[in-house]
């Protein structure tokens, strides 16, 4: 079992300690350094670079956004929601995916391309929502739609 610190970072090489995880497991850790947003408390922070430090993990984040807390998603496994960037819609759901490891979230946000709907979708950005208890995987539509026959979601 690792350590990780996300670190808020103040400028320079100025930061100061925000939150510290003892025991976390390195996927968990890889997925979450794979995520440009961390939501926790109502903030999102928008991640500026990470760091291994000896045994340590450091994640630095700079504040993106306030908000209020939402609440938590009911679920027994690790929850994946894909949501199309698209603010003035609240980011509509086009898929919430149960899955359950780290690294099966890992091959969704850690892709440029996904499929669902039989379209195809270009990744934006990810987030990991402690708050709720989500990952958010955020795509665009690139246009393409899948023929018949093909394999999809």
């Amino acid at each position: 079992m690792n350590r990780l610190e996300y670190r808020l970072w103040l400028g320079g090489e100025n930061y100061r300690l925000l939150y510290f995880y003892e025991s976390i497991d390195l996927p968990q850790i890889i997925t979450r350094r794979e995520c440009e947003f961390f939501v926790k408390e109502g903030v999102t922070y928008r991640q500026v670079s990470s760091a291994l430090e000896h045994d340590t993990f450091v994640i630095y984040v700079e504040e993106y956004e306030r908000g209020r807390k939402e609440a938590e998603v009911e679920s027994n496994s690790l929850r994946l929601e894909v949501r199309e960037l698209d603010a003035e819609n609240k980011h509509p759901v086009i898929a919430a995916l149960e899955l359950s490891s780290h690294l099966d979230v890992m091959t969704y946000i850690g892709s440029s391309f996904t499929y669902f709907h039989r379209k195809e979708w270009l990744r934006d950005s990810a987030e990991i929502d402690e708050d709720r208890k989500v990952y958010v995987l955020y795509v665009t539509p690139t246009g393409f739609v899948m023929e018949e026959g093909e394999n999809n979601r």
